[in-house]
C-alpha cells in the first residue's frame, strides 16, 4: 500500500510541476496576463491541459474509461477537445482555445502555441499513429489544419487558416491552403 500511496504522491508531484511550468508559459506569452493566480483561475487552455494531464495519466495507467470522462468534461468547461492517449510536452499556450481538437495520436513538442479552432487531426479511418507530430516552439495560427502522420519540425510558423498536409522542416513559415513554405 505505501508504494501506491508514493506513486500517486510523485504522479501528483509530476503534474503539479507541469502545471506550474505551463502557467508560467503563458505568463511569459501571453501579452494579456497578469500573474500566475490569475491565470490559474481563469485560463480555459491551462484549465483544458491540467486536466488532460490528469486524464493521460489515467489513461496510461488503464482507467481509459475515467480518462475519457475526465477529457469529456474539460472539453465541455473549455471548448477544448484534447484526446488523453496523445502526448503533450511542457509550456503549451493554448490560447483563446474553443474549438481546438487534439487527436490520439498527437504529440506536441515543449513550449508550443496553438490558438483557436486548430486542429491536430488525422486523415481517414487507418490504425496506429494517423495524428501529427509538432516539435518543440510550433506556433500555430488561427484555423490551422494539420492533418495527418506528418511531422512539423522545430521553431516552425504555421500561418491562421492553413492547411498543412505534409511534412514541415525546421524553421520554415507555411501558410495558404494547401500550405506551402514561404520561408
Amino acid at each position: 500500500m505505501i508504494g501506491v500511496i508514493e506513486d500517486v504522491k510523485s504522479i501528483v508531484i509530476s503534474i503539479k510541476n507541469e502545471i506550474k511550468y505551463d502557467v508560467e508559459a503563458v505568463q511569459s506569452r501571453d501579452p494579456v496576463s497578469r500573474g500566475k493566480v490569475e491565470i490559474f483561475l481563469t485560463n480555459q487552455g491551462v484549465h483544458a491541459i491540467l486536466l488532460y494531464r490528469v486524464a493521460h495519466v489515467c489513461y496510461y495507467n488503464n482507467f481509459k474509461i475515467i480518462a475519457k470522462i475526465i477529457s469529456q468534461i474539460a472539453r465541455f468547461f473549455t471548448g477544448i477537445e484534447i484526446h488523453p492517449a496523445c502526448f503533450i510536452g511542457k509550456g503549451l499556450l493554448i490560447d483563446h482555445g474553443s474549438g481546438v481538437v487534439i487527436g490520439e495520436t498527437a504529440i506536441i513538442g515543449d513550449d508550443c502555441t496553438i490558438f483557436h479552432g486548430v486542429t491536430l487531426g488525422g486523415r481517414g479511418s487507418s490504425k496506429g499513429k494517423r495524428h501529427p507530430t509538432l516539435h518543440n516552439n510550433v506556433f500555430v495560427g488561427a484555423g490551422a489544419k494539420i492533418l495527418g502522420n506528418i511531422e512539423v519540425g522545430n521553431n516552425v510558423k504555421i500561418g491562421a487558416n492553413a492547411v498543412v498536409l505534409t511534412d514541415l522542416p525546421d524553421n520554415a513559415t507555411a501558410v495558404g491552403i494547401p500550405a506551402r513554405i514561404i520561408k
